[in-house]
């Protein structure tokens, strides 16, 4: 499964009155795992920046001077997400400015979901936690993310997190072979290494109280996200 987190950064707030994005962000997850493919442009926008857009990304007009117009990458960007899910964090937003974009260009190129199929992050995160904050940083915060270094947005940085947010908001990493494929890849067999009979007893250490915590909200996410199906919560009678 191919997924690309996107996220944009823009000139202001809506391109029906002529703004314009300045900075595109992806990153690719197959099989809900990171694989260093990314996509990441700077554009020229060729109009002002709003001071409180600016305020926000930190991106300036003079920055963007000799960068590229999205009509020099469109081909690049829309190869790059073909034929994947692209999870994006408010999606209306970021299509709403790719979609207006690829019209500039003449129509030709038609809508951005003509490419790829979209998940809005934003509208998962309503239904698992309703009426609480969820923004990006609330997640963060939600999910034990760290967003440290983000002081101002940036779209690949943005598009990182995202990735680390969906991961954990929808189960975390499907890993339970844990590497076997690997082993096997360097001429291992990880069904018939001996036990080593020498070591003493394992330790046991129990969860604490915040820990305890954690793993029941963790298991209440899921069991919103699955509609009362989380195996885990289902007492024994």
């Amino acid at each position: 499964m191919r997924q690309i987190l996107l996220d944009t950064e823009t000139t202001g707030l809506d391109p029906a009155q002529g703004h314009r994005i300045i900075e595109i962000g992806c990153v690719e997850l197959v099989d809900r795992r990171l694989t260093q493919r990314t996509f990441h442009q700077y554009l020229q926008p060729d109009r002002a920046i709003d001071a409180g857009a600016e305020e926000v990304h930190g991106i300036s007009a003079e920055f963007l001077k000799d960068k590229p117009h999205f009509g020099d990458v469109v081909d690049e960007f829309l190869d790059f997400v073909r034929d994947a899910e692209v999870v994006i964090h408010n999606a209306p937003f970021d299509v709403g400015f790719i979609d207006k974009e690829l019209s500039l260009l003449g129509g030709k190129r038609g809508s951005f979901e003509q490419y790829c199929s979209v998940l809005d992050t934003l509208i998962l995160a309503r239904k698992m936690h309703p009426g609480q904050k969820n923004n990006l940083d609330a997640l963060c915060k939600r999910y034990g993310v760290d967003n440290s270094q983000r002081e101002r947005h940036g779209a690949l940085l943005d598009a990182e997190i995202l990735a680390d947010v969906y991961v954990a908001m929808t189960g975390g990493q499907v890993a339970f072979k844990l590497g076997i494929q690997q082993l096997v890849s360097q001429g291992q067999n990880p069904g018939t290494e001996s036990p080593n009979v020498t070591r003493g007893p394992l330790k046991i250490l129990r969860a604490n109280d915040d820990e305890l915590a954690a793993h029941a909200d963790r298991l209440q996410a899921i069991d919103e996200a699955s509609g009362g199906e989380c195996l885990w919560k289902r007492r024994e009678p």
